[in-house]
């Protein structure tokens, strides 16, 4: 019975003009289908009369029709050679009748009739052909459902980066329009200064010409009175009447005093090289100014970040790594820093360094020299007893008699305390457990813009301990609290490893 059904589908999926079975099916307008080599090959002997036919209904297309497999009769065809191995295989079973498959074995993933459920597939899991389907139904729709949360979840994230495009491109556009025209008007300014050193050069240099000409003319006519004067004396030397000479001795001898000093030929000359010296002064402030300013702009071009998600990885974290140090002048007087300012030890005997507003005087903290904004990761070790790893604004308490200037009793710090047996998160004087065993070696994750603070203990892999998510409106500075003798903690630079 099977066989007699395989055969007949096995007639309906031929070829009329080979007579095997379709290979790249194709249907035409009539209806008829064949093998597509098979209707090219007709055609193309019809070539000469330019009008082609149906071999079976003799139906005449014009212009030559384009075909292309169908991919349903393919699929047909496909079956039908499955349905012909399994009737060889067992030629009681109804698998060549679809009306009859009305059962479905879990077993071997497949539509079996109800002969084959008690026979062939006996002792097979075997349900009814509606009831799988309809279970199969649920769980496709389970999985459309969930397929069409991702697809609403990945256009959200789409319109946030599109979002997020428009804002960097108009950011970006106005900080050139902005920056260009602060640089613009610094390069005019430059030039009104130059401008106005030269004029006053100038003007300087007109007045000294002027005073100093005028002198040399007064010296001339002095040179030319001494001349005169001079010849009038050689005249009465030379003249040979005494009573002359001795008549006009008195009033010919008699010299005018110069109204110049002779100074002049040995005072030391200074034109205007002091002005050179002023203006090579100014030159080397200003390129300190533009090294150090260049640096911070460079750093908030490079904190410009799309919103994108957490590093994984220990490697995707060290993409951000910032290298930092510590601030002696806020050091409590019981820490000791070293190895350039990374490491701190807590001391029994205070120190002695000079005092500073900035300095903690109840608590033994300290904060790092450097500002943190954009995305930023750093690693610390810690020994000892306890230790505390903490993110903290410039401008939290430094002294009083309250817990105001500790890390994590107040709404200006964040921070992570662990010890040997626990580590718990701190914030505005409220303790919440982390999820994760003590470290001695945690890492830190910031991300300023979106508000992201994460503590993670580091191995291998990275174990998130604690996260924050929220609004941060001034920079950080990296914090650590010691408060046990003999505890250390040092800032691990971004190359070294586990």
């Amino acid at each position: 019975m099977a066989q007699k059904g395989t055969n007949v589908h096995s007639e309906k999926l031929s070829c009329s003009m080979c007579g095997d079975l379709l290979k790249d099916p194709v249907a035409l307008h009539c209806g008829h289908s064949y093998c597509m080599n098979c209707i090219e090959a007709h055609w193309d002997a019809e070539d000469g009369e330019r009008t082609y036919s149906c071999p079976q209904c003799r139906k005449t297309f014009k212009p030559r029709p384009v075909l292309e497999k169908n991919v349903l009769l393919a699929e047909l065809v496909e079956e039908l050679k499955k349905t012909g191995l399994q009737a060889a295989a067992a030629d009681h079973c109804y698998a060549g009748d679809e009306d009859l498959m009305k059962m479905f074995c879990r077993t071997d993933q497949q539509l079996i009739c109800y002969l084959c459920s008690v026979d062939q597939h006996r002792g097979h899991e075997t349900v009814s052909a509606a009831a799988e389907r309809k279970q199969k139904q649920k769980k496709l729709q389970s999985s459309r459902l969930n397929i069409q949360q991702r697809i609403q979840d990945r256009e959200k994230d789409v319109k946030l980066l599109q979002q997020e495009l428009e804002a960097i491109n108009v950011s970006a556009d106005k900080t050139v329009e902005d920056s260009e025209e602060m640089f613009m008007n610094m390069i005019h300014l430059i030039q009104r200064r130059s401008s106005e050193v030269k004029q006053q050069i100038r003007s300087q240099q007109e007045a000294e010409v002027s005073r100093v000409q005028e002198l040399e003319e007064k010296l001339q006519q002095e040179i030319s009175d001494l001349k005169r004067k001079d010849a009038e004396l050689k005249q009465l030397s030379e003249t040979p009447d005494l009573s002359r000479f001795l008549h006009k001795y008195p009033s010919a001898s008699a010299l005018s005093e110069s109204t110049h000093s002779s100074s002049i030929s040995i005072r030391p000359r200074r034109h205007f090289e002091d002005v050179t010296a002023a203006v090579k002064e100014l030159r080397d402030k200003l390129q300190d100014i533009l090294r150090d300013a260049w640096t911070n702009i460079s750093l908030a071009i490079t904190d410009v970040d799309v919103l994108l998600s957490e590093p994984t990885t220990r490697a995707g974290f060290l993409k951000y790594s910032r290298e930092i140090t510590l601030d002696s002048n806020t050091a409590h007087r019981k820490l000791v820093l070293s190895d350039g300012n990374r490491k701190v030890t807590s001391v029994n005997e205070p120190q002695s360094p000079p005092d500073h507003p900035d300095r903690f005087t109840r608590y033994c903290q300290v904060l790092s020299r450097e500002s943190l904004t954009g995305r930023c990761y750093w690693e610390v070790e810690w020994t000892g007893d306890r230790a505390n790893v903490a993110v903290s604004y410039q401008n939290i308490s430094r002294a009083g008699r309250t817990s105001e200037s500790a890390f994590g009793f107040n709404d200006k710090s964040w921070a992570l305390r662990s010890d040997t047996n626990s580590c718990v998160f701190l914030y505005n004087k409220t303790q919440t457990p982390a999820s994760g065993r003590p470290s001695s070696r945690v890492g830190v994750y910031l991300d300023h813009r979106a508000g992201v603070l994460s503590f993670y203990r580091v191995s291998d892999t990275m174990t998130l301990l604690h996260r924050v998510q929220t609004s941060f409106t001034q920079p950080l500075h990296a914090g650590v609290g010691l408060y046990f003798n003999g505890s250390t903690l040092e800032f691990i630079k971004p190359e070294e490893t586990l």
